[in-house]
């Protein structure tokens, strides 16, 4: 059973990425956005992502046009109902995402239709049983930039058919050309279980005045080869990311260093974001 038309339920950041990838690989895409603000939204996302591109000759002009040509965009969640695959990119809010499968439970007419989430951290099983299929449900865990990132977390539970396991993973490897890794269904999987640790010791270690937003960067882009310190990948992550994860992830371990220290709450409260909102760490 292949998977050639694919849902995805947001068309943010992630989704878009996401959405931009599969329409490359020629898949027919559906992108839901909850109003017709964020479809305009993501239409401009994609757009644009498309248009730099082209203009920077990473694609020619007829893969361009066949890949613009597989989008289209709704509000409406039953326009999903005949997808091989929905992704599920929205907030990292456990409650969000259960209301999200439930519905796409009742859309979703095709029995082997396989529900994936791009949660980062909520375990796969707690929003599995929010369905009448849990066996078809699995985490599909791609990085930001998803067109650029070669990396794709396959999640399953406990639940998850191998089926779909191997679905997944073939569609994941041969049509969208990542490589995929197998993580166990545990808050943080395999990259977050590490980074998140890192990037919150980082803002501790700022919060507490041990040293500048510079010097942590440079630190570790210097001393340790990184490609970017803690900080700036923050800002690109976006902080509310992190503090999602950082908790969902104190929550399961009940560990100190899982914890959001209180300058990444006091940040997160007062929307300064990172990128996307245009100040955080940085200026942008």
């Amino acid at each position: 059973m292949s998977i050639d038309t694919v849902g995805l339920v947001g068309g943010g950041q992630m989704g878009a990425g996401i959405a931009e990838l599969a329409a490359k690989a020629g898949c027919k895409v559906i992108i839901r956005e909850i109003n017709a603000e964020a479809v305009e939204g993501a239409e401009k996302r994609l757009s644009g992502s498309f248009g730099k591109a082209l203009d920077r000759g990473k694609i020619e002009q007829d893969a361009h046009d066949a890949a613009i040509a597989n989008l289209s965009y709704t509000t409406d969640l039953a326009d999903l109902a005949d997808c091989d695959l929905v992704v599920e990119a929205v907030v990292e809010s456990p409650q969000v995402k259960h209301e999200i499968f439930q519905a796409l439970d009742e859309v979703c007419t095709k029995p082997e239709a396989i529900f994936a989430s791009n949660t980062s951290s909520i375990p796969i099983a707690s929003i599995a049983v929010s369905t009448k299929r849990p066996e078809n449900v699995v985490g599909l865990h791609f990085f930001n930039p998803a067109p650029v990132m070669k990396l794709v977390e396959v999640i399953p539970s406990i639940l998850t058919s191998d089926d779909v396991v191997d679905r997944v993973r073939t569609f994941a490897a041969d049509r969208l050309d990542k490589e995929p890794v197998m993580a166990p269904d545990r808050s943080g999987f395999i990259v977050n279980f590490l980074l998140v640790p890192y990037l919150v010791a980082a803002i501790r270690m700022l919060g507490d005045g041990h040293a500048t937003v510079e010097d942590i960067d440079n630190g570790m882009k210097l001393g340790c080869g990184h490609p970017m310190g803690p900080l700036t990948l923050s800002d690109m992550i976006g902080l509310d990311t992190i503090h999602h994860v950082a908790v969902a992830m104190f929550d399961e371990y009940k560990e100190q260093l899982y914890a959001p220290p209180p300058l990444l709450s006091r940040m997160v409260e007062g929307g300064l974001l990172g990128r996307k909102t245009g100040k955080g760490f940085y200026d942008y």
